[in-house]
């Protein structure tokens, strides 16, 4: 596929060598796009690809102007429940997008537009966890055909300031609990340290460790256990350190790894991606999360970027902190004849959608009786002093 017209030329990449060898300009014109988030870089999609790409299904639009590429739209074909373009990235990616470059979002939206009305001819366009002010709304708006706007996951962020102003935020006898909690793991002698590049596979193999062992018993993300995610993670992160896109930081205590956070960074966002925690830490009531915080806000504010997000989900542990609730979207574009598939898929995901709400719902009370059971069971067996 390709158009040219006033300097501007639309192909499609469906070769994963091609898309490899994208990266340079890639990353550039991630750079441009102030929108973009972590999870649109060449490193974080290549990585994600080689993990759960299926061959043959690569589907990437991409605009040049004079040659210099300005927007760019990663997908895969699937085929349930029905042909859709999909975002590269898929569920462990917390937001979605395209790219498009800040100085020609009018004309690079609308080519976008064109090659993705020929790429889709077939199969409807679902773009999920779209964060508000992203690429992917001047796309939406470009689009000819038919189109709806659903909401997807709730992220929570946080201004990028250092901790102490963060603190400042809470209520006095809240900062004032947080403050006495910060000097515990100080007086624990509990330090962060970064991971040099070469450290990082071991690394991400004892992260994820911590992560299982922190979750266990209590509903863990089945897919962070998977060999494919710690492999697709191991490599994105060893190919974003270097540029510093990526940061892991492990915490040790009388020179044992006690927990480990790896954190992912765009130009405007830094957000604390996953981290695993030794339970023990609880027994001696370091509060993780306010250790962990104190690390990323630091150096989210010496970085000069605006936002610290929590990513995904409305955790309690998050809500002492007050952050601000952003919802994403979900944004599902169709060609004008497939607009009865478009009708049936929104309505399909409508349905899900409130399915999911249901259980949600019903979560807390099933989390507070399986704690109960825990802490009993804990207690049967603690030793008696």
């Amino acid at each position: 596929m390709g158009e040219a017209g006033a300097g501007l030329r639309v192909t499609l990449c469906r070769d994963p060598h091609a898309f490899a060898r994208l990266r340079p300009e890639w990353d550039a014109l991630q750079r441009r796009c102030s929108s973009a988030t972590p999870f649109q870089s060449h490193a974080w999609l290549e990585s994600w690809w080689l993990a759960y790409g299926a061959r043959g299904r690569l589907r990437t639009v991409l605009v040049r102007l004079d040659g210099r590429l300005i927007a760019a739209a990663p997908l895969m074909l699937v085929h349930r429940p029905l042909p859709l373009l999909v975002l590269l990235g898929g569920a462990v990616s917390d937001y979605g997008d395209v790219l498009v470059d800040d100085a020609h979002q009018g004309c690079g939206a609308a080519a976008l537009a064109r090659g993705l009305g020929r790429a889709a001819r077939h199969a409807v366009i679902d773009l999920r966890e779209v964060r508000p002010g992203a690429a992917a709304e001047a796309l939406y708006a470009s689009w000819p055909g038919g189109k709806r706007r659903l909401p997807d996951s709730v992220c929570l962020e946080l201004p990028a300031v250092p901790m102490d102003e963060l603190v400042k935020r809470l209520a006095a006898k809240p900062a004032q609990r947080v403050r006495a909690k910060l000097r515990r793991i100080d007086a624990l002698g509990i330090e962060p340290r970064p991971v040099p590049r070469e450290e990082i596979p071991e690394a991400v193999g004892r992260l994820l460790r911590l992560h299982e062992l922190q979750w266990r018993g209590r509903g863990v993300t089945v897919e962070h256990l998977r060999p494919r995610f710690a492999e697709h993670l191991t490599r994105a992160a060893c190919r974003m350190a270097p540029d510093g896109d990526a940061v892991l930081t492990e915490y040790r205590c009388g020179g044992e790894v006690v927990a480990a956070s790896v954190a992912l960074d765009s130009a405007a966002l830094t957000g604390g991606y996953l981290y695993g925690a030794d339970p023990a830490l609880r027994e001696r009531k370091v509060d993780v999360t306010a250790m962990l915080l104190r690390q990323e806000a630091d150096r989210a504010a010496r970085s000069g970027r605006r936002t610290l997000s929590m990513l995904r989900g409305r955790e309690p542990y998050k809500s002492h902190w007050h952050p601000e609730e952003v919802g994403n979207q979900r944004l599902l574009l169709a060609p004008a004849a497939l607009e009865p598939a478009l009708r049936l898929h929104a309505a399909r995901a409508a349905l899900r959608d409130r399915a999911a709400r249901t259980v949600r719902a019903r979560l807390p009370a099933a989390e507070e009786w399986r704690a109960r059971v825990g802490d009993l069971r804990a207690a049967r067996h603690r030793p008696r002093e």
